[in-house]
Formats: C-alpha cells, structure tokens, sequence
C-alpha cells in the first residue's frame, strides 16, 4: 500500500465494527481538524485516494460523501472536493431552541423521550472525533413552544461533555454553559425531507409532509466538537432569514 501521495497514514481495521468506507472518513475527518488540509484547499480526488490506498474508488466516493454530510468538504461542479471553511459564529448568535422563543415571547418546553447513554454510532464518531467504543449522552426530545411541538430533536455529547443527562432540563446550552462546555461556534446544514410514518406521529403532521431536517455540530474554542444535534422540524412553523453581503 503507498501512502506517499497523502499526508497522513492510513491502514485499514479489517477487526473493526465499522465498514472499510466509514475507518477512511474518520482517518480524512482528523487530517482536516488537525490542519493537515486547510480551507479552500483541494482535498486528493477519488482516483488519487484509491490509488495511493489501494483501496476501491467506490469506497473512496462514500468517505468523500460522508465528509460532505458532515460540512467538512464542499462539492465545486467541475473543479473537484475542496475543504470548507471554518464557520466562526460569536456566542451572542449561536442560540439554543430555548433562547429563540423566549426572544419571540413563547413559552419553551420539552417532553424527554430518551436521556441516557449509549455506544457512539459511526457518524457520530465521525461528527464528534470519537473512537470505536466510546459512549455518547443521547438526550432524545419533543421541544414545544406554547404547548404546541415544533420539532423533534436528538442530541448527542461525548460522556466527558456530559456526565450526566438526567440532570439537562429544560435547555441543554444553560446547562453546558454553568459547567464550562457550551459551543462557542456552530457548523449547521439544513434540508427538506419528507416525514415518515413515526416522524409523522412525533412532530404530529400528515405523513410525506416536508419538514425541516438540520443538522448541527458544535465546537468549543479550541476547535473540539462537543455537541451533534439533529433536529426535524416542521415547516410550517419554522422561517429561516439569512442575511447576506456583497463584497467589494
């Protein structure tokens, strides 16, 4: 195997739970954290990948494509993979779902449906730079605004983050911010999916209607992520506004 085209070393774990495609995301997702790659910089095609791995392109595509799941790589049409860039947002307006309502005069609520641990799932390894193994807090929620639910929501934390999920109330970001843990920045993706039948009967919408499916990372300072949220919410209750600025 000739490791000599990249800038870091791979070997695969033919013993790991993994699959082959999953252990190469997670090698390229460090070599990014760790500034092996920068932003803007082209990441090594799929054939530059499998060749200097010896590994097929198939393989090489699906770790590029969990990559672009996670928002570590951008997709440019005819010019290739590229990393992106780091998304530096102040705390002011990094908000939790808690913080938007009482901004908006509604009254937030959870109803908890899971808060415990459990083994971190592969993209979770990926999202949060965690090993095969390792456990995760998973707080698993309706969140409610005037008794009405908005969005169905799963969090999950490394255990060291969060040692305890019973102790989460009402908003996990005031929690992790009395014990020195909340996200100072955010990494966010945001799409339509259609509901499915048990999505439907959470969030309480006609199946195959669309909602919102956001995925979220947060990192502290220091460029650790501590937190991956996913949250579906329905559409008819959720607006987002971007504002955007022309340079030059």
């Amino acid at each position: 195997m000739s490791n000599n085209k990249l800038p870091f070393q791979f070997k695969p774990d033919p013993q790991a739970a993994s699959p082959l495609y999953m252990q190469l995301a997670h090698k390229l997702a460090q070599a990014i954290r760790e500034g092996q790659y920068h932003a803007d910089e082209a990441l090594p095609s799929e054939r530059v990948l499998s060749e200097s791995l010896d590994l097929s392109r198939v393989t090489a595509r699906k770790a590029i494509d969990r990559l672009v799941e996670q928002g570590l790589i951008v997709r440019k049409r005819g010019s290739g993979n590229y990393i992106a860039p780091k998304l530096e947002q102040p705390l002011s307006r990094l908000t939790s779902f808690s913080e938007e309502l009482h901004q908006r005069g509604f009254k937030p609520s959870s109803r908890w449906l899971t808060r415990g641990f459990s083994l971190a799932a592969p993209d979770e390894q990926l999202s949060l730079g965690l090993t095969t193994g390792e456990r995760v807090a998973r707080l698993e929620r309706l969140r409610l605004a005037d008794e009405v639910v908005m969005a169905y929501e799963v969090s999950v934390l490394p255990a060291s983050v969060l040692p305890d999920p019973q102790k989460v109330d009402a908003s996990l970001y005031t929690y992790l911010s009395k014990h020195g843990g909340a996200p100072v920045r955010a990494l966010q993706h945001i799409r339509a999916i259609n509901a499915d039948p048990k999505l439907a009967g959470l969030l309480q919408v006609p199946v195959g209607q669309a909602v919102l499916f956001i995925t979220r990372v947060g990192y502290l300072d220091g460029g650790q992520a501590v937190e991956l949220t996913h949250s579906y919410c329905r559409s008819d209750y959720y607006d987002f506004v971007a504002e955007m600025r022309r340079e030059g």
